[in-house]
């Protein structure tokens, strides 16, 4: 969901912030004590090349899609915190030289939808939504969200929200086909729904930065995320009306995800699952989690001890101790350098591997990236 608005419950931050300075971590002690839920690792998906696109009219029973696999079903936003949702959403993808292709199966008794507009904040609605990273920088990124009328809300972010990132409205995926079919009947509640599917194909070119469409290769890795957004509801005069508060608002939605956040917090890019293209035919290629990945999540552990940081002191430090932090971390059995230095206001976290002197660097805007070596000593 696109955090536009303060009513929201979306907008909400959770970083377990009683945890963060609690007692001090000794040697026998994970770095990451006290964090566990913003560290559990995303989920994966390897996603196959087809020469023969799907037909996207919202039946995903096509032969075409036999060939790629269901995620595992969606799971509470906070992960294990909450209990499992009581309706199952999963997804499939598959991928050409043109398009990323997704199915979503949503589970639903009730199917309603009420926002008919392009670019109507679609999640005041039932509704199903992607986020999608290819650069993996947690900057510049895309969300589209449909509901079951097909009604498209699409956005480009140049960062999260919680760096004081906007949504801009006005970029449209272009190219985008989408199609929604109900198994059941829409706004009737009067019956009993088996639920609904959604069918896109998003052209590469809508995603991607610059002035040439830049196409995955085997082996490239995105970062992609799946999120439900559901109300609960009752039926008055024949029709489903969200319940509301003593004040009269809406209660809060639920949030479902296919790779859990661990917090309230879909625009939190770190947290989404990881995407691998494949153009192998045969089963025979499996994720395997990049060094770097593991590298970063050392990173991340400074960017989240800095922000409890400034929130306490109205100033960032260049000291990794004060965040009880180590300078030096052996990741599967190489040893990593960790450097930090900052203004008031700024700061910047470098990570260095001893066997390749690859560095990879986040600042206080949560923008991670690779080091070129020409401008790193």
């Amino acid at each position: 969901m696109a955090t536009l608005f303060p009513i929201s419950r979306r907008i909400q931050t959770v970083f377990l912030i009683s945890m963060l300075f609690g007692p001090q971590i000794t040697k026998a002690q994970s770095p990451f004590a006290g964090l566990e839920n913003l560290f559990a690792t995303p989920e994966n998906y390897l996603v196959r090349h087809i020469t023969n696109a799907p037909v996207v009219d919202g039946d995903i029973n096509d032969a075409v899609w036999q060939q790629a696999k269901w995620t595992n079903n969606f799971a509470d936003i906070e992960g294990d915190l909450k209990p499992k949702p009581p309706y199952k959403t999963k997804v499939k993808m598959l991928w050409d030289n043109n398009y990323l292709y997704i199915a979503a199966h949503l589970e639903e008794p009730q199917v309603w939808a009420t926002l008919k507009n392009h670019d109507d904040i679609v999640y005041h609605d039932n509704d199903f939504e992607l986020f999608i990273d290819p650069s993996t920088t947690t900057h510049s990124y895309y969300e589209i969200e449909v509901n079951a009328l097909n009604t498209i809300f699409d956005l480009f972010l140049n960062k999260p929200y919680r760096n004081r990132g906007g949504g801009l409205i006005g970029w449209d995926a272009n190219g985008l086909r989408s199609a929604v079919k109900v198994q059941g009947t829409l706004n009737n509640a009067s019956d009993t729904d088996a639920g609904w599917t959604v069918e896109m194909a998003i052209p590469f070119s809508a995603i991607t930065m610059g002035f040439k469409s830049q196409v995955p290769e085997n082996g490239t890795i995105y970062r992609i995320n799946f999120s439900r957004v559901e109300y609960d509801n009752k039926i008055v005069e024949g029709r489903n009306v969200k319940l509301k508060d003593s004040t009269g608002r809406d209660l809060p939605e639920h949030n479902w995800s296919w790779s859990p956040q661990g917090e309230i917090a879909m625009h939190s890019p770190e947290h989404w699952g990881y995407l691998l293209f494949s153009t192998h035919e045969a089963d025979d290629v499996a994720f395997t989690m990049p060094y770097a990945e593991e590298q970063k999540k050392y990173l991340w552990l400074v960017y989240y001890r800095e922000k409890q940081w400034y929130r306490q002191h109205h100033a960032y430090t260049s000291s990794l101790g004060k965040l009880s932090i180590k300078s030096k971390y052996d990741i599967a059995g190489i040893s990593n350098k960790l450097k930090l230095q900052s203004t008031q206001n700024q700061f910047e976290a470098f990570i260095t591997d001893a066997n390749t002197n690859n560095t990879y660097t986040i600042n206080h805007e949560g923008f991670i990236e690779q080091l070129n070596p020409i401008y790193h000593e």
